[in-house]
């Protein structure tokens, strides 16, 4: 009866060693399922601000959903080609607004201050006119976004501009 209790006691040692064991690697666990959640958060911030994909869809309710606040009308866009860099891709595209001059100004401080990467290049102001003392104008540019490019896109990438760099070009 002795052995028996002896090899209990020995069995019931090790089960609590296994237990707390087994506790900690349970810890660990829901400490690594706590730091998932947070890294997928942030992969989901991170994708607002410079998105994978092109989404000119997305890119163009943007641009929209400015234009309604500021106040100004979109009057044409067309997408353009985008152009890969070495770790992003430039999505153009050729905008028209219209609209009083405070109101454009409050459309481009709009694209500046976006969740997503957005600016505005070769702005041109045509078709000045007056109206009960308000500037109106017609607004041409180039609003560009911005896409992360995956591993295989930016290696293949920069072999492409190395090849270039090569040749002198």
């Amino acid at each position: 009866v002795s052995g028996q209790i002896e090899t209990t006691r020995v069995a019931r040692a090790q089960l609590e060693k296994d237990l707390t064991a087994a506790k900690k690697a349970e810890a660990l666990y829901h400490k690594d399922l706590e730091e998932l959640a947070r890294r997928r958060e942030r992969e989901r911030e991170l994708n607002k601000i410079l998105p994978p994909s092109t989404e000119y869809p997305a890119f163009l309710s943007a641009v929209q959903s400015i234009a309604n606040t500021a106040g100004v009308e979109l009057t044409a866009w067309t997408p353009q080609p985008e152009v890969k860099e070495e770790y992003y891709a430039r999505v153009p595209m050729k905008i028209e607004v219209s609209g009083r001059f405070h109101q454009i100004a409050k459309f481009f401080y709009g694209i500046g201050q976006s969740d997503r990467i957005m600016n505005m290049e070769n702005i041109a102001l045509r078709q000045p006119r007056v109206l009960d003392n308000e500037v109106y104008l017609s607004v041409s540019g180039l609003a560009t976004a911005f896409r992360a490019l995956d591993v295989s896109e930016a290696t293949s990438t920069t072999a492409g501009q190395s090849r270039r760099d090569k040749k002198g070009g």
